[in-house]
């Protein structure tokens, strides 16, 4: 079958070629069309389900001012966003909503934080890559309803679906049905066919919506949802097995056409990739560093009005220039619900483009200094007491503070010991001889005094461990040889033709040492491999557990991919519970398996 979103985009294009007028503006006292009328955008990225105010480093912004204030929080976002909200105002985000995100939510499948966003009015979101945490078709179940196939119904009852859409132009179905582009083609008949062949043909069939049409003071705003191309790469493949993610900006210039071709000339992108920053910066300054983000912003086609972004959880506002050399905005609001992005701009009521003259950007810090909405401070104390009974469940203790903070040689003592609770857990049954974990899977420090169910006495409950590890990914094992493992930590730097974007070390078992040397050429650079203090030959089988995201080959370390008798175990964080069953008092590791040679 074909999709039906495409369907639906293809009878627009039906309408539009049958002669169907779009509105004109509204007019002024004694029927005088307006010149212009006025739209206000408001949006968010990177919300991460952060319904609670997030702590730490992750609850603080810089302002305008120059000053770090505490930001973020859904009661807030709400009162905020009612502050900032007019007859004119359209509510949109740029992905990452979902997927790694606090016990309140996560426990729920993201249910929670997708009925928030739509209490707040959000219309349109591009998917974010973590949208795809749970794979394709928990996606579609979050947008289009129903009750989880294996945890059933969550306390609400059965799930209503999305009160907004996810758009995702440069998702597309890798083996589309027999027949498929025929019957798009068939559908639409009259003068768009040729045009509509044309874009098919080098494009292929949306998996998802990627774009959606709204009105606003009588003229059609477009928004086109992109995802970063690297998603195959950082999320766990098997959930995306039937779908390609093509290049952001070819996907951008197609939708772009399919929006001119009904009518639609304000055309905005909604992008789940972005740039980093000069830390420090004020969220309203323009301190993004060219990267990919960049490289989409100004490639894009010239009839996209802007560009609002995602992915780097960074701040900025920037004017960059389009293909015509025309300048257009280019901006991106921190994460966590810290910053909201206010866009204002007119739209020419007769060319019904934007005039982009006329756009002015802020971006709002989302303080606690104003009063907690009263309706999403209900809903989110409701979640809280659902969720309070598995959060505060105490699951061991430990004697200090154990941190992801990296060493020298880019271990860390929390790295160390959830990659110990890894091969107890996979011993029995998988046979793992050692365990490597991805540093960025490991989200949060365990604090000594950070328990609200320890007082300060070093009890570590279930919803810490959550916090630490939130992705509820599958321990799997498979064996790889000696010189596939050398490989596969070559991986970590950069220079090969994995293609590493920079320097990630893998937090290896105590029981696994070897050396790596920063000098030595990409390939050379793994040396003096020992599992049990014994050498490891290149021939040599082992049995490797790493979560089903590394095994599948994210992050770059495709070496994994290699690996062979394939047996998955339990969840990383039923793993990582049952390290402290066994354990009840853990004092840190020492992150000293890793030697660094010149």
């Amino acid at each position: 079958m074909m999709s039906r979103s495409f369907l639906r985009l293809a009878m627009a294009c039906v309408l539009a070629g049958a002669g169907v007028t779009l509105a004109t503006g509204p007019a002024e006292a004694g029927n005088k069309p307006a010149k212009t009328v006025p739209v206000r955008l408001l949006s968010l990225n990177d919300f991460h389900g952060n319904l609670e105010p997030p702590t730490g480093s992750s609850g603080r912004m810089v302002d305008e001012t120059g000053a770090t204030v505490e930001a973020g929080g859904a009661v807030y976002v709400a009162t905020h966003l009612k502050q900032l909200s007019d007859k004119n105002t359209l509510k949109v985000a740029q992905g990452d909503l979902i997927g790694a995100t606090p016990l309140i939510s996560a426990a729920y499948h993201d249910e929670p934080s997708v009925e928030f966003l739509g209490k707040v009015g959000v219309t349109a979101s591009a998917v974010g890559n973590h949208e795809f945490d749970e794979g394709y078709a928990e996606l579609k179940r979050i947008m289009n309803g129903g009750c989880h196939p294996v945890d059933g119904c969550s306390p609400a009852g059965r799930w209503k679906g999305a009160g907004y859409s996810y758009l995702g132009a440069n998702v597309v179905f890798k083996r589309p049905a027999q027949g498929a582009e025929k019957q798009a083609l068939d559908a639409l008949g009259g003068t768009n066919t040729a045009s509509l062949r044309a874009l098919l043909k080098d494009y292929g069939i949306p998996a998802l919506p990627p774009v959606a049409i709204r009105w606003m003071n009588g003229v059609p705003i477009g928004f086109i949802g992109l995802v970063t191309g690297s998603t195959p790469s950082i999320v766990t493949s098997e959930g995306i097995k039937d779908l390609d993610f093509i290049d952001e900006v070819k996907a951008a210039n197609v939708a772009s056409k399919l929006l001119k071709i009904v009518g639609v000339k304000a055309q905005v992108v909604l992008v789940h990739e972005g740039d980093q920053v000069t830390a420090g910066q004020s969220p309203d300054s323009c301190s993004a560093q060219p990267g990919a983000g960049n490289r989409i912003a100004t490639q894009v086609d010239a009839e996209v009005d802007m560009i609002l972004s995602g992915h780097s959880h960074q701040a900025y506002l920037c004017t960059v220039t389009d293909p015509k050399g025309a300048g257009r905005l280019y901006s991106q609001g921190g994460s966590f619900g810290r910053v909201i992005t206010k866009v204002d701009f007119q739209v020419d009521v007769k060319t019904r483009d934007v005039v982009r003259s006329s756009v002015v950007a802020d971006n709002q810090v989302v303080t606690r200094t104003v009063t907690p909405d009263p309706e999403i401070s209900a809903f989110v104390q409701t979640w809280k007491d659902r969720v309070a009974p598995v959060a505060n469940r105490p699951i061991g203790k430990i004697t200090a503070d154990i941190t992801n903070a990296a060493s020298a040689s880019g271990e860390s003592s929390l790295g160390n010991l959830i990659a110990d609770g890894q091969l107890a857990a996979t011993r029995t049954g998988g046979n793992a001889q050692i365990a490597l974990m991805n540093p960025g899977g490991v989200r949060a420090g365990l604090t000594y005094a950070g328990s609200p169910a320890g007082e300060g006495d070093g009890v570590v409950t279930y919803g810490e461990a959550f916090t630490v590890q939130p992705f509820n990914n599958l321990m799997q094992v498979v064996t790889l040889t000696g010189a596939q493992l050398k490989t596969v930590l070559e991986q970590q730097f950069t220079g090969g033709p994995n293609a590493q974007a920079f320097t990630k070390i893998l937090q290896p078992s105590s029981n696994f040492t070897y050396t790596y040397s920063t000098s030595a050429p990409w390939g050379s650079k793994i040396s003096a491999m020992k599992i049990d203090g014994v050498d490891v030959t290149d021939t040599q089988t082992i049995r490797v557990a790493a979560n089903n995201f590394l095994v599948g080959g994210g992050d770059a370390f495709a070496a994994f991919t290699g690996g062979t008798d394939l047996w998955s175990g339990p969840l990383d964080i039923d793993a990582f519970a049952a390290h402290f069953a066994a354990n009840p008092l853990i004092t840190p590791p020492v992150p000293n398996h890793i030697t660094v040679a010149p």
